[in-house]
């Protein structure tokens, strides 16, 4: 069994910055891809950015420039950096992961619980 844990979320100014982090534990052989969604109250979940095995990124408009996702394979860990935030990222952020469990040699597709993310003054 494998969990996904995120972390950092919180209420914060417009134009500030949070940091989430989202660790994976359990019976893990690797991680391939990762990424952070989020969903904000009567909207659709929406892909924020993702980030491969090899760290190829790829992210949404609406957060270019602004988002870094970044990831540890030591530490089974996958980063998102948020700056300059806007009242419209105010979401609840979900982590995602496709994880290759020991023994198996096909991967799963895993999610966090969420962490709510406020943006407002």
């Amino acid at each position: 069994q494998v969990q996904l844990v995120e972390s950092g979320g919180g209420l914060v100014q417009p134009g500030g910055s949070l940091r989430l982090s989202c660790a994976a534990s359990g019976s893990i052989s690797r991680i391939n891809a990762m990424g952070w969604y989020r969903q904000a109250p009567g909207k659709q979940r929406e892909l924020v950015a993702t980030i491969t095995l090899g760290g190829g990124t790829n992210y949404a408009d609406s957060v270019k420039g602004r988002f870094t996702i970044s990831r540890d394979n030591a530490k089974n860990t996958v980063y998102l950096q948020m700056n300059s935030l806007k009242p419209e990222d105010t979401a609840v952020y979900y982590c995602n992961a496709d994880v290759v469990g020991w023994g198996f040699r096909y991967d799963h597709n895993y999610w966090g619980q969420g962490t709510q993310v406020t943006v407002s003054s």
